[in-house]
């Protein structure tokens, strides 16, 4: 009777509330039920984005031709430069996380203010940063034509490069007005009307005999490219990126002729720069882990100001900034993989 009632105690004791799983608080508890749900969440994304890329390998854009900009080198390709600036900055807002909450351990108010105001900027800076990689992203940088059956054709020069429309496409006076609800038939509207039309554009291509049309078809992941015909070899030996088939003059032409309509950037229904899964995707994944972030900086502002109220100094606990910093760490930890899934590989 006695061992039974030891152990009826016991339980009461271990289930009653008064033993903490794992030594960690409620809060912390939840914080882990939390990250682990989301992770799921990540990974099922992540999962999606490699099935699809997969799937659709021979179309893919590559990411080195996609994200070369860098603030204030307008013009100068800066491949992945910026996105690696990014993600370093975002790592090291992780250690200055990590100090913040070794200076809660030891109840220093000034250096846990000092941490997490770092941590604070370097999350501001990263939001930022994917605000203006979206925006450069959306507005694009060359234009390309998608034809009637929806292929994508950039246009390059004599030497393989790329080559801007407005570089070579000449607006004529004939150009429509766009229609707006206000100004269109039964209250129709359209979207934005690209710069150049398709006639603009045909009509440029074809006073040009040093232009090229280059697919979305990747030409190192086993396409048919190499015995393709209509591929101008020697063109792509020489061109500076050799993945994307390059065509003669005269199957550009031909391709040029079905010309359908004129793509500028990018957006969810198509892209300049390949498949149009490749957007989607990366307005989702990036959009969410960014939806994330600045999450995690208005949360770290709020706990931010808390402490300069002295309501943990008062608690005599930074227990706060110790659950914070597991959300923290993990949007972080998340990034890595995005940034290596999504840009490097």
């Amino acid at each position: 009777m006695e061992a039974t009632a030891t152990t009826a105690k016991n339980e009461v004791k271990t289930w009653g509330g008064g033993n903490e799983p794992l030594d960690a608080s409620y809060g912390k508890l939840m914080m882990w039920f939390f990250i682990v749900s989301d992770a799921l969440t990540f990974s099922g994304f992540l999962a999606a984005y490699g099935f699809s890329r997969f799937k659709f390998i021979e179309t893919w854009p590559n990411a080195d031709e996609v994200f070369t900009h860098f603030p204030f080198m307008h013009g100068v390709p800066a491949p992945m430069y910026y996105v690696a600036l990014m993600t370093f900055i975002l790592i090291f807002s992780s250690v200055t996380m990590v100090l913040a909450v070794d200076a809660g351990h030891h109840l220093n108010k000034a250096k846990v203010t000092f941490y997490l105001f770092l941590t604070i900027i370097g999350g501001l800076i990263f939001v930022g940063s994917q605000a203006w990689e979206w925006s450069n992203f959306i507005k694009g940088e060359y234009g390309a034509i998608e034809t009637k059956g929806g292929s994508l054709l950039q246009i390059v020069d004599d030497h393989g490069n790329r080559v801007k429309l407005e570089d070579f496409a000449v607006q004529l006076p004939e150009a429509r007005e766009q229609l707006t609800r206000s100004k269109g038939k039964w209250f129709m509207d359209e979207p934005t009307l690209s710069t150049f039309s398709v006639t603009e554009v045909q009509a440029a291509f074809a006073a040009h005999p040093e232009l090229r049309v280059r697919t979305e078809v990747n030409y190192k992941e086993g396409s048919s490219a190499k015995n393709d015909p209509t591929v101008d070899h020697k063109l792509m030996e020489t061109a500076e990126h050799k993945h994307k088939a390059i065509l003669t003059r005269e199957a550009s032409e031909k391709m040029m002729a079905n010309a359908h309509m004129v793509v500028e950037g990018a957006n969810l229904k198509r892209n300049e720069y390949g498949n149009r899964l490749f957007a989607d995707f990366f307005f989702f994944i990036t959009g969410f882990h960014g939806f994330h972030v600045f999450s995690g900086v208005i949360i770290n502002i709020i706990i931010f100001f808390n402490v300069l109220l002295g309501t943990y100094e008062k608690r005599r606990s930074y227990e706060m900034i110790e659950k914070v910093g597991l959300y923290w760490h993990f949007v972080d930890l998340v990034w890595v993989f995005v940034f290596t899934v999504f840009y490097l590989v």
